[in-house]
């Protein structure tokens, strides 16, 4: 075989493997525009009893680790009133932590991303520095 046929077989081949990879890992769950129904169906189908009972647990911060939410496939973390990643942890340290634990999530094998939530009422008074907002400022803006 000459060289330059050589070179169109393996590029002809690349091409059929490539191919064949990327409609393998077609998911339609994944698919933005797929409707709705259609990707949660799928979703659905896909998903073990532990993958389902993992997505509706919402766990404390203080126990949620990027391990802890690949293991147990969990499906929300939340700060509740005054738990906080470290004593007067910046904006950065926040955004880093939820990271590590999306990065949990999004490591399992259908690749869900957590939903995180913090009690954050009167502001965010449980990141070091933030703005606080008094709860009778709160009260009055609303009459």
């Amino acid at each position: 075989m000459a060289k330059g046929s050589l070179l169109a077989f393996g590029i002809a081949l690349f091409c059929i493997c490539a191919a064949m990879k990327a409609e393998a890992e077609y998911l339609p769950y994944k698919g933005p525009k797929q409707p709705l129904n259609t990707r949660i169906k799928d979703l659905l189908s896909r998903m073990t009893l532990e993958e389902k009972i993992g997505q509706m647990v919402q766990i404390d911060r203080s126990i949620a680790s990027r391990e802890i939410m690949k293991k147990y496939y969990i499906g929300s973390v939340l700060s509740g009133g005054g738990s906080v990643p470290a004593k007067q942890a910046s904006p950065e340290t926040w955004v880093d932590m939820v990271n590590d634990f999306q990065k949990g999530s999004l490591s399992t094998r259908l690749g869900i991303p957590m939903i995180y939530g913090i009690d954050a009422v009167h502001g965010h008074n449980t990141v070091y520095k933030a703005t606080v907002f008094p709860h009778n400022i709160g009260l009055g803006a609303t009459r």
